[in-house]
């Protein structure tokens, strides 16, 4: 496992992650053993960075991190999030209200200083107002954590936090279905030596190659219910695109798959081949699944024609079936 420096900090995140929101039981019932599993499963194959946030089943994930990692050493970097929970969204943000929430969130973690906490994909007006940045220093300096991002949902949003300059991390949307960071967000990151950590690297799963148009989900997976952007932002779930659609478009991106890589395995590496991205954070449903994702790190880079045919095939065939500002 590779591992990369992330922006301004001296944290080292294997490049591949662990996205811990499953963990929380969102996607679906997990069971503790399961989760055990999939957490020694990672360590394993050498991830030492995992993502979790205060809202994953209602701090679940956040006590299973604490549970499994808090005494491993070396210690991995576990990065959580503050501002979607109740009392906070949409406009309930507040000094006393963040520090009593990461209070809470360390108690879960089993810290005294969390590593890196992220603003979580907080409105946009917050974000511009510029106060909230001004907490996340004091809760620096009160040692509380030891560097901030902001985990967020549009390029607007990111080129908002990227004004401040002690920020170490962006935390982004960006899969081969999601291609429009590449034009400003990401060159503007990577000149301000940001880091930026990939959420929905396989477009929710689409770019599995798993998925059929009968595929099911459970009723609590998100999958299920925000499918349509219901529940949350609409770009949060399958990168935005209609179910069906994105079904179809994946079969596309399968075909272009060369051999000795799965199609879940190219579509991560060609993020891993951006020099600005720092990690990317899939989930795993299965101690198997981390295992495959883990291995995307050794293996090489994808050849420049074939990135230069997915951007085309992005441009032609897919970000007109995006709904939502992204």
């Amino acid at each position: 496992m590779q591992t990369r420096t992330l922006g301004n900090s001296n944290l080292q995140l294997s490049e591949v992650g662990l996205g811990c929101w499953q963990l929380g039981g969102d996607f679906g019932p997990i069971e503790p053993k399961t989760v055990e599993d999939i957490i020694v499963a990672a360590l394993e194959s050498g991830i030492s960075f995992f993502d979790t946030a205060d809202v994953y089943g209602g701090g679940a994930s956040e006590r299973y991190l604490g549970e499994h990692l808090s005494s491993r050493t070396p210690k991995p970097v576990i990065a959580t999030k503050y501002g979607r929970g109740d009392g906070a969204f949409p406009d309930g943000y507040s000094l006393t209200h963040m520090r009593d929430s990461i209070k809470r969130q360390q108690d879960r973690l089993q810290t005294d200083c969390i590593d890196l906490l992220q603003l979580h994909c907080v409105p946009t007006e917050i974000m511009r107002r510029g106060e909230i940045f001004d907490w996340l220093r004091t809760m620096q300096q009160e040692n509380l954590i030891q560097h901030f991002g902001a985990s967020v949902e549009t390029v607007e949003e990111g080129l908002i936090c990227a004004e401040h300059k002690d920020l170490t991390s962006l935390q982004v949307i960006f899969n081969i279905f999601r291609q429009k960071l590449l034009d400003e967000l990401l060159p503007k990151a990577e000149d301000q030596n940001i880091g930026v950590i990939v959420r929905l690297p396989l477009a929710s799963g689409l770019l599995s190659g798993k998925f059929s148009e009968k595929t099911q989900f459970d009723e609590s997976d998100h999958r299920n219910f925000n499918r349509d952007g219901d529940a949350f932002n609409v770009g949060e779930t399958f990168a935005g695109i209609p179910f069906e659609t994105g079904v179809k478009l994946a079969k596309q991106v399968e075909d272009r798959t060369p051999e000795g890589y799965t199609t879940a395995q190219m579509a991560m590496r060609w993020i891993l081949d951006q020099p600005a991205v720092t990690a990317i954070i899939p989930g795993a449903s299965s101690p198997e699944q981390v295992r495959e994702n883990a291995k995307v790190s050794d293996l090489p880079p994808l050849p420049d024609q074939l990135h230069e045919e997915l951007y085309d095939f992005y441009q032609q065939e897919v970000k007109q079936h995006i709904r939502g500002v992204y």
